[in-house]
């Protein structure tokens, strides 16, 4: 990782809900961070703080009130298309019903023009790389959730971004297959070291993946606490946790994370 070079920077970003017949709603709050080439941070805090609001307004598909937004130096702003290396993973698996695996992974270069043959050989590159060989022609009501999340992340994978945005992309899962998408995910990110910021609510999961962890106050969002993830890599998602150091150091989170629980619920019940 090249620490001087920075590929996504909020300053000061602020973004309220609301207004004119409803309730204002400040939902982040002054918001400053930079995460820089190469480097796997995490976007962490309480159901509400904002995590998902932050990443949708760097991915330019919310407005904002104040701050600035950068990627590779470019201003941000709410609707611009984003440079075509940055790719999205969305919660939900956004496949299309319609279109088997192989056509689903292989969307995104249709549209962007490329030769069949070289389509052809990619997506089925990827398919082996994530275990889907012999579901090529499946559709996806045949497939289980996590089935269906390997085809969302493929088809924004062979895309080769530069830069991943991930919006809880295994939070529907159960552990074993949320696991296997862990280990999968560092797999691809540990040969193609693409710059990632991945929100998400699950503490073991940040630590499992990331290089930093930006802990989020309650509502409103605020930056509350980074913490540094120096665990060697390559990292296996499963004998990690059994670890001192994990331990350590999901403590030492999980007792920052608490405070903010607190308060989280005492606003719930105000």
């Amino acid at each position: 990782m090249n620490d001087s070079v920075s590929r996504i920077e909020t300053r000061g970003v602020v973004k309220q809900f609301g207004g004119l017949r409803h309730p204002k709603v400040l939902a982040v709050d002054r918001v400053s961070f930079q995460i820089h080439e190469g480097e796997f941070v995490a976007l962490i805090g309480p159901s509400g703080c904002g995590k998902s609001t932050l990443l949708n307004i760097i991915a330019s598909l919310i407005p904002f009130n104040e701050g600035e937004v950068f990627i590779d130096k470019n201003n941000i702003r709410y609707g611009d298309l984003l440079p075509k290396n940055v790719g999205y993973v969305f919660q939900k698996d956004t496949v299309f019903p319609w279109r088997t695996v192989r056509k689903n992974i292989g969307y995104g270069l249709e549209l962007n023009g490329k030769d069949k043959a070289l389509i052809d050989k990619a997506v089925q590159e990827v398919i082996q790389k994530s275990g889907l060989e012999g579901f090529e022609d499946a559709y996806p009501l045949m497939l289980s959730g996590g089935m269906r999340q390997r085809v969302a992340l493929m088809r924004t994978l062979i895309l080769k971004p530069e830069i991943l945005l991930m919006d809880e992309p295994f939070g529907a899962l159960d552990t074993h297959t949320k696991l296997i998408m862990h280990r999968l995910l560092l797999e691809i990110w540990e040969k193609e070291k693409q710059t990632v910021l991945f929100v998400t609510h699950d503490l073991g999961e940040a630590l499992t993946l990331s290089d930093r962890i930006i802990v989020l106050s309650a509502r409103p969002g605020a930056l509350k606490e980074v913490f540094e993830v120096d665990f060697p890599r390559p990292r296996d998602a499963v004998s990690l946790r059994e670890t001192q150091e994990y331990s350590k150091l999901f403590s030492e989170i999980w007792h920052c994370l608490g405070e903010e629980f607190r308060k989280s619920s005492s606003f719930a019940l105000n």
